[in-house]
């Protein structure tokens, strides 16, 4: 049976063109017709000259954002939307009964969950509620009347791409940083392995796919260098936090391993900025979407290549007179 045309927005692309690219060729494998068109604030961001169109959007914080994206929605006659900053979630998750009343999916937790997961402290008290291994987490008030044992790890209580995040070795840094770092959160520091754990979850929160990859090298926040790994006990404790969390669609969650112990530091619901380690695995979480849209879609928990090393490049596009080239 031939499928259904599917457009395709991306939001907020930047630098997203290994996701782009991903569901580009999920559209062609798997035999969808359609095209994936992104936007984006800066008319200059890389991933817009990866797709035929794209489109200038407002911020995401302003009124207008959200009648923009409809419009170009409209426009485009798009049926599945993609949003990739955290910024975005909560937003998409109010607004995403209004969105598919007009024909638009969008594969993205509701607003609470959203909020909870955007807000450190808040993801804290989550896990811990639910029984959930997470690195303690304090606010400034919290560590000056505790003193937790250094060393602490220091970060913005919203905020993403490591910007702002410190490692506290001595009771002079935390002084500096708690005044430096705009509203924070301090962390235990959590020595041992890195991971994040890319889980997909279809529509009505079912889990479909988990796959942990060691965060061998990091650059600004993304993974850089990685290896997938078969890891059981990260693969139980994510399942069970995608359910506690009624995750939908793309999610990570890094963690370390302590010892044999693992502890989560950090939930994000939506791709990771590595996803193309993950697609090239097997499990290719843009093609399992476009499965579900068609209502083909089973868990496949486990099947994934293991030990797939992944290792990052720059690449770059060019613009002379009057368009662009790569």
């Amino acid at each position: 049976m031939a499928r259904k045309k599917i457009n395709v927005l991306i939001t907020a692309a930047s630098r997203r063109v290994a996701l782009i690219r991903g569901f580009q060729n999920a559209l062609k494998v798997s035999g969808t017709p359609g095209e994936v068109i992104a936007t984006d604030t800066d008319p200059l961001s890389p991933g817009l000259f990866f797709c035929p169109r794209y489109h200038n959007a407002p911020l995401s914080n302003s009124p207008d954002y959200i009648p923009a994206i409809m419009d170009i929605c409209k426009k485009e006659e798009i049926g599945l939307l993609i949003p990739t900053i955290d910024e975005e979630l909560p937003l998409f998750g109010r607004h995403k009964k209004e969105f598919a009343g007009a024909g638009v999916l969008i594969p993205v937790v509701d607003e609470e969950i959203g909020d909870i997961c955007n807000d450190k402290y808040k993801t804290y008290h989550f896990f811990k509620s639910h029984g959930l291994p997470m690195a303690e987490t304090y606010l400034p008030a919290e560590v000056r009347a505790q003193k937790p044992p250094l060393p602490l790890f220091i970060k913005p209580r919203f905020g993403r791409g490591a910007v702002s995040a410190y490692p506290i070795n001595s009771a002079r840094e935390l002084d500096f940083f708690i005044d430096y770092v705009k509203d924070p959160v301090v962390q235990r520091f959590l020595p041992g392995k890195e991971y994040t754990i890319d889980v997909l979850c279809d529509f009505a929160g079912r889990v479909i796919s988990i796959v942990p990859r060691q965060r061998m090298v990091i650059r600004s926040g993304v993974c850089d260098k990685g290896r997938t790994e078969k890891h059981p006990a990260l693969m139980r404790l994510a399942e069970e936090a995608a359910r506690a969390l009624k995750l939908i669609g793309p999610a990570n969650l890094q963690c370390k391993m302590v010892g044999d112990t693992v502890i989560f530091f950090e939930v994000n619901p939506r791709f990771s900025g590595a996803i193309q380690l993950t697609i090239n695995a097997g499990a290719d979480f843009p093609r399992l979407i476009l499965d579900m849209m068609h209502g083909e879609i089973a868990p496949r928990i486990g099947d994934f290549e293991d030990g797939l090393t992944m290792v990052s490049y720059e690449e770059s596009v060019y613009r002379a007179g009057g368009g662009w080239r790569r």
